[in-house]
């Protein structure tokens, strides 16, 4: 999905949310959650768009219609410590498009 064809899913209300997936090496993906499941935004090249913060974030989508965006980062020091039992679900904290604050 590129970043003309998010707008107009954005416009007919067609995503659900967005999320912002943190990666490791300090980067970000954003995927777009739709009926038709998951979508990774890519750049013009057609390959995953990398970005560098939430700031780069809401430049980039200054123009798309308003979205719930959720910052998703995996818990890894309980992965790697082994503190807890079972499943560790990620760490989902709501992003703000509008304003930093």
């Amino acid at each position: 999905m590129n970043l003309r064809h998010l707008g107009e899913l954005a416009a007919t209300g067609a995503i659900s949310e967005l999320e912002l997936l943190s990666l490791e090496g300090g980067f970000y993906v954003l995927r777009a959650l739709t009926e038709a499941g998951p979508q990774t935004l890519c750049d013009a090249r057609g390959e995953v768009l990398h970005l560098r913060s939430t700031t780069e974030l809401r430049q980039l989508l200054a123009d798309v219609p308003p979205l719930r965006c959720t910052l998703v980062q995996q818990v890894v020091h309980d992965e790697m410590c082994g503190q807890r039992d079972g499943p560790v679900e990620p760490l989902r904290v709501p992003v703000s498009l509008a304003s930093q604050w």
